[in-house]
């Protein structure tokens, strides 16, 4: 069978610490110890007590880590996805 997505509006952004986009941090130390992911190009951020976190957005497969340029989708029902920039607008079209 061969299917095409249906369209779903969907609001778009680039992810900035501060925005409230993520719905949690792991500690770095973690994702590193856990061998998730390459951490390379994670968004790496340090708090005051020096621990440093990554942030992620969590979904019905697990989590999902936030990268250096990624954007956040949040879809009209609600759910969130994370599309790197080099793909965001050959999936996504502005809406005006």
């Amino acid at each position: 069978m061969r299917c095409r997505r249906t369209p779903v509006e969907a609001d778009v952004y680039k992810y900035e610490e501060g925005k409230g986009l993520e719905d949690g941090f792991e500690l770095l130390s973690d994702v590193i110890t856990k061998e998730w992911f390459v951490t390379a190009s994670l968004i790496q951020l340090t708090r005051e007590d020096g621990s440093i976190v990554c942030p992620y957005i969590r979904h019905r497969r697990g989590r999902t880590f936030i990268g250096e340029g990624d954007y956040v989708i949040i879809d009209s029902d609600g759910t969130k996805h994370v599309c790197g920039e080099d793909k965001i607008f050959q999936r996504y079209e502005e809406v005006k």
